[in-house]
């Protein structure tokens, strides 16, 4: 069994194993974020648990969609300009061109699909 910095993998079978709390954080737009199967051989989807601790930059992606799901705290959600409250169990889909960023300080759970890639980060 191979273990990758943020995921346990099984050679030769058709799945991946993470534990979110212990995978190293590192800095995202939206503050900090710990982010599972992100590796080369995946291209479906991650997941990333991420720590906003102040005002995100508003950015957009090319390719991804993302969906957050609000963990803990409270606060807003700017998607294109618009402006929507957030606290637990909040989710919101944010699709491709769809400028946005979280504001207060939260924890959330985001998805992105396809998988993760950092060059799909834009900002204007």
């Amino acid at each position: 069994m191979a273990k990758s910095a943020n995921s346990v993998q099984t050679e030769g079978k058709n799945f991946l194993v993470a534990q979110l709390d212990e995978v190293d954080p590192v800095p995202c737009p939206c503050g900090q974020a710990r982010r599972a199967f992100d590796v080369p051989e995946n291209t479906t989807a991650t997941i990333h648990l991420v720590d906003i601790a102040e005002d995100s930059r508003i950015h957009y992606h090319k390719n991804m969609t993302e969906i957050y799901l609000v963990l803990e705290g409270e606060g807003h959600m700017e998607l294109d300009g618009q402006t929507f409250p957030l606290r637990p169990m909040t989710s919101v889909m944010i699709k491709p061109g769809c400028r946005h960023r979280a504001i207060g300080k939260l924890r959330i759970i985001n998805i992105p699909i396809p998988a993760f890639d950092p060059e799909d980060e834009w900002f204007d």
